[in-house]
């Protein structure tokens, strides 16, 4: 039985998954960073605006990693599953 998927290289997953990762640590960082900053010039109200900002993006970092980890585990899940499942057809 042919598959359809198309053959990826072994490396391309953990690239995918390298970068994801590392846009949801620095996007809400960078993001906090320049809001922080300019929340705290406008209200005056130095560092506590940008400790602030910063706390919620380590809020909202955490959680855009442990979405994108529990997706990936899902799929490996999947894919070991139907695995399994073709092995004990062939049987």
């Amino acid at each position: 039985m042919e598959s359809n998927k198309k053959e990826v290289p072994w490396w391309q997953p953990a690239l995918t998954v390298g970068s994801q990762v590392t846009g949801w640590i620095a996007g809400p960082i960078i993001l906090a960073l320049f809001a922080g900053k300019w929340l705290d010039k406008r209200y005056d109200s130095e560092p506590w605006l940008f400790i602030g900002s910063m706390m919620a993006a380590f809020i909202i970092t955490s959680i855009g990693i442990a979405r994108v980890s529990i997706g990936y585990i899902k799929k490996i899940e999947k894919e070991v599953e139907e695995k399994n499942k073709g092995s004990w057809e062939k049987r």
